[in-house]
């Protein structure tokens, strides 16, 4: 922009010439023929309008060149300052954005710390859970086994003896630990002598007494007992043919004479039916029998009552005892049972001969087994928790 304004010296450069021709015009003037002067002043004329007007080109085309550089500049500046503006607020969104990733960066550096320290506790929290997850499962385990000892001892339950070693030995490989390896054999050996062990049918046993409790009711008593028809009268059997032996007569010689009617044949059958009544109620007023607890004939209602309870009690505690693997008191109280029912039942009856020979088939159940014991599998328990 500076440069233009020295674009005239080229035209001061190019009149120098002028000069130069006029300060030689003797050399001029003997090369060429003489000229007139007014010719030459109007080439002088000439040449200069020719320069004014290249002059004038020039500063009109470098005047219009520059007025449309400055319009190139201005508008370019405008857009410039547009752009910085639009600038500015890219960078002010930017710096804002970033201020907000500065605070959302500090939000997750906090939780990032609060995990970590999180983690450790967990991490400190898993080791004392590691650390003593052993002794953990060897106090389970042995409670385990002393349960299932007392409940061997106690009541004989062999099943859920099993069902408790196995238990505690399938704890015992989900760790898979060699440490474990001496408390799993001495399980294996206790399971063999429970398996070992010969199956008495408790189940059929407990069966067969709930029968006999369900039949005490209805026992009959011999306090409460029916007198039982003794055999036939020589005189009764004589009655008994003579009566319908003269019914008969009758009957043919009415017949024979033809006088015959249903009153009088009424008449015989009713009289018949009622003798045989009568006689019968005369058999039952006296009964003979030989009885060796005469005390049993004279038993009152709560007596009876009493009587059939004390039989019940007696078959549920031989019951209990079965359970419980008493032998002692289950022959006791079914030996009692037995003595009450021959004493105060009528043994003639064939529901009592079915409830004793029900009873002497459950006394001559076997019982006398000799239980093993989880002594293995809790001494090595202990071993181990004594050798740690």
């Amino acid at each position: 922009m500076n440069e233009l304004p020295t674009t005239p010296e080229p035209t001061q450069t190019e009149a120098n010439p002028l000069p130069n021709n006029e300060a030689k015009p003797d050399t001029a003037a003997k090369s060429s023929p003489r000229v007139p002067a007014k010719h030459s002043q109007t080439l002088v004329h000439i040449a200069l309008l020719v320069i004014a007007a290249g002059l004038g080109a020039s500063w009109w085309t470098s005047h219009t060149e520059l007025r449309s550089l400055r319009e190139d500049v201005a508008r370019r500046l405008h857009s410039g300052d547009t752009s910085s503006s639009e600038m500015k607020i890219m960078l002010k969104s930017t710096q804002e954005s970033v201020k907000e990733l500065e605070s959302k960066f500090s939000v997750l550096d906090n939780k990032q710390s609060e995990a970590q320290s999180q983690q450790l506790a967990l991490e400190q929290l898993y080791q004392e859970l590691s650390k003593n997850r052993d002794d953990w499962i060897l106090s389970e385990i042995e409670e385990v086994l002393s349960t299932a000892s007392q409940q061997l001892e106690l009541a004989g339950n062999i099943q859920g003896a099993l069902i408790a070693l196995q238990n505690a030995d399938r704890n015992l490989a989900r760790f898979d630990k060699p440490q474990f390896i001496a408390i799993r054999r001495a399980i294996a050996v206790d399971q063999e002598k429970l398996k070992a062990v010969p199956n008495v049918d408790i189940t059929g046993i407990a069966i067969r007494l709930d029968s006999i409790i369900s039949q005490v009711e209805s026992l009959p008593l011999l306090s409460d007992e029916k007198i039982v028809q003794g055999g036939i009268d020589p005189k009764e059997s004589s009655a008994e043919v003579t009566v319908p032996a003269v019914a008969e007569g009758v009957t043919g010689e009415v017949q024979a004479d033809g006088m015959t009617s249903d009153w009088r044949t009424r008449f015989y059958h009713g009289w018949q039916s009622l003798t045989a009544e009568m006689w019968d109620g005369l058999k039952q007023l006296i009964s003979i029998r030989r009885v060796e607890t005469p005390d049993a004939l004279m038993l009152s209602p709560t007596q009876r009552y009493f009587v059939r309870e004390n039989l019940k009690l007696r078959l549920l505690n031989a019951r209990l005892a079965l359970l419980t693997r008493n032998e002692f008191a289950f022959r006791s109280d079914l030996n009692t049972a037995q003595d009450i029912v021959a004493k105060y039942f009528d043994t003639r009856a064939k529901q009592v001969q079915s409830v004793q020979a029900l009873v002497k088939q459950v006394q001559e159940s076997d019982l006398t087994i000799q239980m093993p014991t989880l002594s293995e599998s809790i001494n090595a328990v202990h071993s181990y928790n004594v050798k740690r």
